[in-house]
C-alpha cells in the first residue's frame, strides 16, 4: 500500500488549538507522528514597554483555564522588579487563590475532559462521549463534579472579583483582604469537595485495574521530572525551589527559579510553535523532562498534607518506588494534587494571619529585572512571556519582566 498521512484536526478538549499528523509507511506502520501546536506565541512582543504593574492583568489573557497562574507569576515577577516582597498575609491570599484554581482546573480536566473517555469508554459514540454523556450516565456524579469546579472558581471570585482573569495581585501584595464571612463561605462545602475528589480517585483506581493493558502500553517512556518543592522535597505548587530528578528518581538539580536559564534551554522544531525545553547538561533530547501532575509527584518525596500524602505513598509504589512513566497516570496524579489543594485551602484559612490587612508592601527597592515562578495546573502549560526573549514553557510559569 502507498505511504499515507493521517491528519486529526482540530484536537479538542485542550486549551488552545492543535492537530496531529500521523505518517504511515508503505507497510502501514507509523513512521512519524507529530503534535502540532498552532498558537503563535507573541505575548513577549506586544508587552515590551508596558508598565510593570499592568502585566498581572495582561498576561492572564493567554489562557482562560489557568489565568490565575499567569496573573500570580506576573505579580511575583513584579515583586522582584520593584523590590517589594509581599507581606506574609498577602502571600497566603495569593496561594489561596492559586489553590482555588488548581481545584477548578484539575476537577474540570478529570471529570469533564478526561471523564467521558474513561467512564464511557474510548470507543463509545463521539456524539455522547462528552460531558452531556456523563450527565446521562451518572447525573449524581456529574453534579458533584460541577460543584467541585464551582467551588474552586468561587474562591477565585471571592478574592479577585471574578472567576476568569481576576484583578487581585499587584507588585508588592494584593489589593483586598479576606473577610470572616468569605472564609465561612469557602469552608462551608469543603468536606463535600474532599469527598468528591476521593470519589474521583477511586474511579481512576478502579479504571486502572480494568485497563492495565492500555496503561502499560500507552506513552510509557523514561524522562526526567521537574517541579517546585518544599525544603523537605515535598510537593509545592506556589513557592519554593525547583528540583529536577532523572528517570531513576535521582536528583540532578535543585535551584532557585530565578536562575532557570542557567539550567534549561529550548529546542525548536520546524513543524510546531511549541517549544521543547531540556536540561542543558544532558542536551536534547536526552535532557527532556516532564512537568505537570505526573512530573511533580515523581519529583516529590512526600506531600505535607495528610490525605494527599497517603495517596502519594500509593502512587510512589506503582512502579516499585521508581518514577511512574505511564502517561495515563497523569489522571491519578492530578486528583492527588486536587486533594492536596483542598487541604491547603483549609490550612490557609486556619492561619492566624488570614484576616490581616497588612497586604501591600509600598517600600520599593527598584531592581529593574525580575523572575516570577509558579506551578500551573494543566499538563500542557502555556508560558506567560514578558520582556525580551523566549522563555521555557514547560516548567510551570516563568515570567521575566524587563525595565520599561
Amino acid at each position: 500500500m502507498p505511504a499515507q498521512k493521517i491528519t486529526i484536526e482540530p484536537v479538542t478538549r485542550i486549551e488552545g488549538h492543535a492537530k496531529v499528523t500521523i505518517h504511515l509507511d508503505d507497510k502501514g506502520d507509523v513512521s512519524h507522528a507529530y503534535l502540532h501546536i498552532n498558537e503563535f506565541r507573541g505575548f513577549e512582543k506586544f508587552c515590551e514597554g508596558r508598565m510593570v504593574f499592568e502585566m498581572p492583568y495582561i498576561t492572564p489573557r493567554i489562557c482562560g483555564i489557568c489565568p490565575v497562574s499567569h496573573h500570580l507569576a506576573s505579580a511575583k515577577a513584579g515583586d522582584a522588579v520593584m523590590g517589594t516582597p509581599p507581606p506574609r498575609p498577602a502571600s497566603l491570599l495569593r496561594e489561596l487563590m492559586h489553590m482555588g484554581q488548581i481545584v477548578q482546573s484539575h476537577g474540570m480536566h478529570f471529570f469533564e475532559l478526561a471523564g467521558p473517555d474513561l467512564l464511557l469508554g474510548f470507543d463509545s459514540d463521539p456524539a455522547t462521549r462528552n460531558v452531556v454523556g456523563i450527565i446521562g450516565a451518572n447525573p449524581e456524579l456529574a453534579l458533584k463534579a460541577v460543584n467541585l469546579r464551582k467551588w474552586g472558581q468561587e474562591i477565585i471570585s471571592i478574592l479577585g472579583g471574578r472567576r476568569i482573569h481576576p484583578i487581585f495581585a499587584v507588585p508588592g501584595g494584593v489589593n483586598k483582604s479576606l473577610q470572616p464571612s468569605e472564609r465561612e463561605a469557602i469552608l462551608k462545602d469543603i468536606d463535600d469537595q474532599i469527598a468528591t475528589t476521593k470519589v474521583g480517585i477511586q474511579i481512576i483506581k478502579d479504571w486502572a485495574v480494568v485497563n492495565r493493558e492500555d496503561i502499560d502500553k500507552f506513552a510509557v517512556f523514561p524522562t526526567g521530572y521537574f517541579g517546585m518543592v518544599t525544603p523537605r522535597n515535598g510537593l509545592e505548587l506556589f513557592e519554593g525551589n525547583i528540583r529536577l530528578v532523572d528517570s531513576a528518581g535521582k536528583q540532578l538539580e535543585l535551584f532557585e527559579g530565578k536562575n532557570y536559564l542557567d539550567i534549561i534551554a529550548e529546542h525548536v522544531e520546524n513543524w510546531s510553535y511549541l517549544k521543547f525545553p531540556y536540561y542543558k547538561k544532558l542536551g536534547y533530547p536526552g535532557g527532556v523532562y516532564r512537568v505537570g501532575p505526573l512530573g511533580r509527584l515523581n519529583n516529590s518525596d512526600m506531600i505535607e498534607t495528610p490525605l494527599a500524602n497517603e495517596e502519594h505513598k500509593i502512587f510512589k509504589q506503582l512502579n516499585g518506588g521508581k518514577p511512574v512513566e505511564n502517561t495515563l497516570y497523569y489522571h491519578y496524579a492530578r486528583l492527588i494534587e486536587t486533594l492536596f489543594a483542598i487541604e491547603r485551602v483549609k490550612m490557609i484559612l486556619d492561619d492566624p494571619d488570614i484576616f490581616s490587612t497588612d497586604i501591600l508592601n509600598t517600600k520599593q527597592d527598584f531592581k529593574g529585572v525580575g523572575v516570577g515562578v509558579i506551578e500551573a495546573p494543566p499538563w500542557d502549560i502555556d508560558p506567560s512571556l514578558l520582556g525580551q526573549g523566549k522563555w521555557p514553557d514547560r516548567t510551570g510559569q516563568f515570567d521575566r519582566v524587563h525595565r520599561p
